[in-house]
């Protein structure tokens, strides 16, 4: 019994939308390919420590990058030989510029929904993710309830699994990789008698993709001026939670207040609090 192989496909963003291939499906599959993610950091220097502190300045582009083979051989290598430019040069065209847009197209590399990236955000085992799934279709308003139905749900150590599902990280989730082709390099083995290119392996780099946009919505970014939902763990305190959202310890009367909580020295391990806004 023979099982159809699922082919690496490249779709085109062209500015101009009549423009065709929309879908280039690579010959042969590549046999690997890497993924490339760095963060810029800023060292913050201060006396008498042992290392500096490290802050967080921004992430950098992903870069992907593969070998594609390509061959033509099975056409013939005498004078009716196909050249394999026929294919490579449908890749080649990637990093041309497009007159309208006045930059080469965008681009999604798909091969399958198991890409690296697809399960970013899955809290461990299925009681977190159950209890995770809750607590993100909550609204600020309904925290509590939200709450009661995932640890009602997901039996006794529910509320437990919500403190292990950590941040939502949902939203950055990929099938594929959606980018600009960054750079090209075309290595021809074998020609006809004639001189006709009939096999080559193309190594490219993809970089990643994104506009504004879509990053603000996917990064879903947390900010003191929101409502959040915190699940108190056995090392919690008001002062840490307060540092964690606010970045000011000294605010967990705001929080305490807030959640009807009289003596801040007994706090009730799995109890979600509602983390006000400041302005």
């Amino acid at each position: 019994m023979s099982t159809k192989v699922k082919k690496a496909v490249i779709y085109v963003e062209w500015q101009d939308r009549s423009r065709e291939p929309k879908k280039i499906d690579v010959q042969y599959n590549p046999t690997e390919f890497s993924l490339d993610k760095q963060v810029t950091l800023g060292e913050v220097a201060i006396p008498g420590l042992d290392a500096p502190v490290q802050q967080y300045v921004r992430g950098n582009a992903e870069k992907m990058t593969l070998d594609l083979f390509f061959d033509t051989t099975e056409h013939g290598m005498g004078a009716g030989a196909v050249s394999v430019t026929t294919e490579t040069d449908k890749i080649y065209q990637l990093i041309k510029i497009e007159p309208e847009r006045h930059a080469p197209p965008i681009l999604t590399f798909v091969w399958s929904d198991q890409f690296p990236g697809a399960s970013i955000g899955g809290a461990p085992g299925n009681v977190a993710g159950a209890a995770a799934k809750a607590i993100t279709s909550a609204v600020a308003g309904a925290v509590s309830a939200a709450v009661d139905a995932a640890v009602s749900a997901t039996g006794a150590i529910g509320a437990a699994a919500l403190a292990l599902a950590g941040p939502a990280l949902g939203n950055q989730r990929r099938n594929g990789f959606r980018c600009v082709m960054e750079s090209i390099k075309q290595k021809f083995t074998l020609f006809s008698p004639d001189g006709v290119p009939l096999r080559a392996t193309l190594s490219i780099t993809l970089r990643e993709y994104k506009t504004l946009n879509d990053q603000l919505e996917q990064l879903n970014l947390s900010s003191p001026d929101r409502t959040h939902a915190h699940v108190l763990m056995q090392t919690d305190s008001l002062s840490g939670v307060a540092h964690r959202y606010y970045e000011r310890p000294a605010d967990w009367r705001t929080i305490a207040d807030h959640n009807g909580i009289d003596d801040p020295r007994r706090l009730r391990i799995g109890q979600m609090l509602e983390v006000p806004r400041i302005s």
